[in-house]
C-alpha cells in the first residue's frame, strides 16, 4: 500500500513511544469556516490526527452532545460536498491526518467510487463508518483500496473473536476500540476491562495500532487509556465545549487550552 498520512503518523509516534492524541469535531459546527480554525488550533495543541463528523439526520452511535451538533451543521447548510471543499482548503495550511466518520447512507448517496475518489483528492486520508460491519465492506474496500483511502473498523467489547480477526485482517491505519456497549458522550466505567480487551487484540494484531474512544471525556481518562493504548479518541467532550461556547470570541482558546490539557496528560502518563 502506498503511504498514508494516518500510518505515517502512527510510525512516527510509535518510534517516539507516543500515544496519538485523535480529538472528534463536527463539521459545520457551528459553522464550515469555523471547523477549520478548529482542526488547525487543534494541531497546534497538539493534535495528531483528526475525526471530522458528517451531519447525518440519524446517528445510531451518538449520543445527544454529537446529535446536537449534528443538527446545528445541518442547519447551517453542511453537506459531504461542502465539507470536501473546506478539506481541500485545509490542505493548503495544514498535513495533518485527516478522517471523516460518516454513516453508510452518505456515501451511498455520493456513489461509492465517486465518494472514495473525491476524498483523497480532497485530502481525507481515512474513513470511519459505524454502520458498516467489516463483513459488509467488500464493496467500499475495493475503491478505497483503488484511490489509497485507509477504511477503520471499529471493534467493541461485544465483538466476538471472529468479528476481531476480521477486523485485524483488513485493518490499515487503526483499529478503533469503541471501550463501552453505548453511545458516545456516556461515561466511561471499567478501565480494567478495556485494558484486558485492548490487551487480548494487541496481542493478535501483529503490532496494528489501536486507539480507543467513547467515555474519554477529561485528561486523567486519557492519561489511564493512553498507558496501554496507541491512541486516545476524545469526542463528546469537544464537541461539548464548541457547542458551550459558540459566538464566543475565546472559543477557539479554550478548545486549545483543553486539547494541550489532554496532550499534556499523554506525554505524562
Amino acid at each position: 500500500m502506498k503511504s498514508n498520512r494516518i500510518s505515517d503518523t502512527f510510525a512516527k509516534l510509535q518510534t517516539l513511544e507516543e500515544t496519538a492524541l485523535i480529538p472528534y469535531i463536527m463539521a459545520g459546527d457551528p459553522s464550515l469556516a469555523e471547523t477549520e480554525e478548529l482542526v488547525l488550533e487543534l494541531e497546534r495543541a497538539g493534535a495528531d490526527l483528526i475525526e471530522l463528523g458528517v451531519p447525518f439526520s440519524d446517528p445510531i452511535a451518538d449520543g445527544p452532545v454529537i446529535q446536537q451538533a449534528a443538527e446545528r451543521a445541518l442547519r447551517s447548510g453542511t453537506s459531504l460536498v461542502r465539507i470536501l471543499e473546506s478539506v481541500k482548503n485545509l490542505r493548503t495550511q495544514t498535513q495533518i491526518p485527516l478522517i471523516l466518520m460518516t454513516y453508510y447512507n452518505t456515501i451511498m448517496a455520493m456513489g461509492e467510487e465517486t465518494f472514495c475518489e473525491k476524498a483523497v483528492k480532497a485530502g481525507i486520508d481515512g474513513v470511519i463508518v459505524p454502520d458498516m460491519p467489516p463483513e459488509e465492506a467488500d464493496f467500499l474496500q475495493q475503491f478505497a483500496q483503488k484511490f489509497n483511502l485507509i477504511i477503520i473498523f471499529l471493534l467493541a467489547p461485544t465483538s466476538t473473536s471472529a468479528r476481531r480477526a476480521a477486523v485485524i485482517q483488513r485493518t490499515k491505519g487503526f483499529i478503533y476500540y469503541v471501550s463501552l456497549t453505548g453511545i458516545t458522550g456516556s461515561k466511561l466505567l471499567d478501565l480494567q476491562d478495556v485494558r484486558r480487551n485492548v490487551g487480548k487484540i494487541q496481542k493478535s494484531a501483529k503490532k496494528k495500532p489501536i486507539a480507543v474512544g467513547f467515555g474519554i471525556a477529561t485528561p486523567e481518562d486519557a492519561k489511564q487509556i493512553g498507558a496501554f493504548a496507541n491512541g486516545v479518541i476524545v469526542g463528546s467532550a469537544l464537541v461539548r465545549k464548541i457547542a458551550e461556547h459558540q459566538g464566543s470570541s475565546n472559543m477557539l482558546a479554550l478548545v486549545g487550552q483543553f486539547t494541550r490539557s489532554l496532550k499534556s496528560a499523554l506525554l505524562n502518563h
